[in-house]
Parts: structure tokens; C-alpha cells; sequence
């Protein structure tokens, strides 16, 4: 079984052979990945971009997710189905009605069915206690000092107003945006959160490089 605390510190190993903390930019699981490294080794990230994530987060909402990323194990017949199964998961998606953009996130095999690109045995690091607990992720918020940006779906399921304050009580100095989206922010509005990732990383990162 692969856990988070492997994930966590494959994210090191990638930081050390870079040679210097790079900005990293998680969500869902790979947001709770870098929350943990940057706190429980502060100096890892040049800054830190957390889509759609906290340390609390709603469990119904989690459990959507969960099952949304776990479905499908025998593969989609076509990119129309793939395109039928975002939609239900994301209705209020905007899309241009061209299914090949969803190319990006599944591939195809020799049996001619298109599966996601996620390994759905990852999922498992996720749902690990030990890892992944409350405390542990509060902890290593409290020790964040990299410019932080959380970017908040306004219709997330995941992450409520609530659990956005906490993490700002926690990170002081951390910035909050929230886009038009669900839990899934660049499928739902990729330009309007390249937008504010781009803003961010100009007046805070680049700006903490001059101090």
C-alpha cells in the first residue's frame, strides 16, 4: 500500500534534486501532500498553492471525490462516456462540447478502452488515518511561513468557508481566493485560476525574492 507519508517524501526527493524550493502547486491530495512537507520542513516550497484544499475538510464532500476518482475501473468505452461521467460529477461544469480536450486525463489501452490517468491504488494513501489526520495537517500549518495562496471553490464540497478560516488563522499571512468553481477549479474555470496563480506568483513569491 502505498501511503502519503511516501508521497510526502517523494515530494522531497524532487525538491532536493531541483537544488532549490521550488513553488508547488497542490490540489486535493497533492495540496495535503505539500501542506505537510513545507511544515514538517519549512524552507521546502518557495511558495505554496493550495487548490481546493485544508487540513479540515467536509467528509461527504471527500467521499464524492473519492468515489467519482475510484469509479470506472473496467475503463470508459469512449471519450463521450468520459465526458458523461465529469458531468455528473461536475454539472455545472462549463464545456465546450468538445470531448478531446479530455484526452489529457485518460489514456488508452491495447483493449481500446480509455481509463484515467490516476492509478486508483493511490487512493489508498488518502484514506490512511495515520497519515493524513487532522491534527497532523493543523501542525504543519501552524509551522507555514511561504507565501501561501488557498484557492477556494465558491460551490466546493470539499472545502467550506469554515475550514478556509481556519487555515487562515493558522497561515496569517496566507491570501484566499475563491473562483466560480466546484472542488475541481482548472476543469471548471482553468483561465480564471491561471489568472490568479499568475498574480500571485508576481506579487508575493517574486517579491519575497527581492527581500
Amino acid at each position: 500500500m502505498r501511503r502519503n507519508i511516501s508521497i510526502t517524501s517523494d515530494l522531497y526527493a524532487v525538491v532536493d534534486t531541483i537544488g532549490r524550493p521550488p513553488v508547488v502547486v497542490g490540489a486535493s491530495l497533492g495540496g495535503r501532500t505539500a501542506l505537510v512537507a513545507e511544515g514538517e520542513r519549512p524552507g521546502t516550497t518557495a511558495g505554496l498553492v493550495l487548490v481546493d484544499i485544508a487540513p479540515r475538510v467536509d467528509a461527504a464532500g471527500q467521499a464524492r471525490v473519492r468515489a467519482f476518482m475510484a469509479g470506472a475501473p473496467d475503463g470508459f468505452s469512449s471519450l463521450e462516456e468520459v465526458a458523461e461521467a465529469v458531468n455528473a460529477y461536475s454539472p455545472r461544469r462549463r464545456g465546450s462540447g468538445n470531448v478531446e480536450g479530455l484526452r489529457k486525463n485518460v489514456r488508452q489501452r491495447a483493449d481500446g478502452r480509455w481509463y484515467w490517468h490516476w492509478d486508483p491504488r493511490f487512493l489508498e494513501a488518502s484514506t490512511d488515518e495515520q497519515n493524513f489526520a487532522v491534527d497532523r495537517l493543523l501542525r504543519a500549518a501552524g509551522n507555514v511561513s511561504a507565501p501561501t495562496m488557498l484557492v477556494r471553490g465558491s460551490r466546493s464540497d470539499m472545502v467550506t468557508a469554515e475550514a478556509a478560516n481556519e487555515l487562515l488563522q493558522l497561515v496569517p499571512s496566507a491570501r484566499l481566493v475563491e473562483v466560480a468553481a466546484g472542488h475541481m477549479i482548472t476543469g471548471d474555470d482553468n483561465d480564471v485560476f491561471t489568472s490568479r496563480l499568475r498574480d500571485f506568483l508576481a506579487e508575493r513569491v517574486q517579491r519575497a525574492d527581492r527581500v
